[in-house]
């Protein structure tokens, strides 16, 4: 049973790309996207100034695919497998024999907190001490126009990003991020992106502008008793990585099995395993988008050997394994010494 205070369909500012492998994930949990659903991109490109490089995914392509469209999907999924969905249902508290909501109490053995960054369940758990945060700062735009690229697209401005993903045959999502609020103005942002704004220059808005908070969270736990977390409410990365999706669906999987085997021991660890390498990437994205001599060292670095952006991009997908990892961040390393 579900139990969510919105109704369907519920949209959510980010920025509508799916990798391939959360793609897979996905598929795994028995949700197949049907054709025209979204759109495909063959992999990534980083713009920053007159420089730019791009990558392939090795394992296919990724998709951008509107957040309403997406949420329909799982929940057509979800009542397939005879999931009762009580919709404009508040959850009001918990104890451990199950979940009290606003029109009554429903006993429950197990208890999954999934209600994102800001989470209850969590709070209500105890799970909250020694939470690490850092926030940044996130807007969101539609526009209609023909993608103009076969990449999921960032640009890198002087304090801020854009994350530009196809999502439709005459329809791109953009989305800005920073540190601070006055920083992520699209105004701002694409006075910094001349060829950004170029590209958007003219092109009707699809949606409404909406704000969010994107948040690098972890936690020292995510279970407690018969209560665990999944998706933004067990730990989150920054939106840049692309990665937020795919970890709460591999989470569900993993949740799912600890529950079949009556201990939520084993799910921590692996939660901790699933979030490590994103973490990681996020933190090293985030600071990328600091420091501007160090991107430019790393665009140069790149544009020298556009291989060690490939290279690069298959570690982030997890699809390197140790040797390559070192090899390859060997190489960036001295390239940047040298840049």
């Amino acid at each position: 049973m579900v139990a969510d205070g919105a109704e369907p369909p519920i949209d959510k500012p980010c920025g509508e790309g799916m990798m391939p492998e959360t793609r897979a994930a996905l598929k795994d949990l028995g949700v197949d996207l049907p054709i025209g659903a979204g759109w495909s991109f063959r992999g990534v490109r980083f713009v920053h100034g007159e420089d730019q490089v791009a990558a392939e995914f090795p394992q296919g392509p990724g998709i951008g695919i509107r957040r309403p469209v997406l949420h329909g999907l799982l929940i057509e999924a979800a009542e397939k497998r005879g999931v009762k969905l009580l919709w404009k249902t508040a959850v009001t508290g918990i104890n451990r024999q199950g979940v009290r909501l606003g029109n009554g109490f429903v006993p429950a053995r197990w208890i999954i907190g999934a209600d994102g960054g800001g989470s209850r369940i969590r709070k209500w758990a105890e799970l909250e001490d020694k939470l690490r945060r850092t926030g940044r700062m996130a807007v969101r735009r539609h526009y209609r126009l023909k993608p103009w690229s076969e990449y999921m697209e960032i640009h890198w401005a002087r304090c801020a990003q854009a994350y530009v993903t196809p999502i439709g045959g005459q329809e791109v999502c953009v989305v800005v991020m920073g540190d601070q609020g006055e920083e992520v103005t699209f105004e701002r942002v694409l006075r910094e992106l001349p060829s950004l704004a170029q590209r958007l220059d003219g092109a009707e808005l699809g949606s409404r502008e909406r704000g969010a908070v994107t948040v690098m969270h972890r936690l020292h736990r995510v279970a407690r008793g018969n209560v665990g977390l999944v998706g933004d409410a067990s730990g989150g990365v920054d939106a840049i990585t692309g990665e937020g999706l795919r970890l709460a669906f591999r989470q569900a999987a993993a949740l799912a099995d600890a529950i079949v085997n009556g201990d939520l021991t084993e799910y921590e660890r692996t939660h901790a395993a699933l979030q490590q390498r994103p973490s990681r990437m996020g933190k090293l994205m985030v600071e990328l988008g600091r420091r501007e001599s160090a991107r430019a060292r790393v665009m140069r670095a790149f544009g020298a050997r556009p291989e060690l952006f490939s290279r690069m991009l298959a570690i982030h997908l997890g699809l390197a394994n140790s040797r390559e990892i070192l090899a390859a961040s060997a190489e960036l390393g001295w390239r940047l010494i040298a840049a």
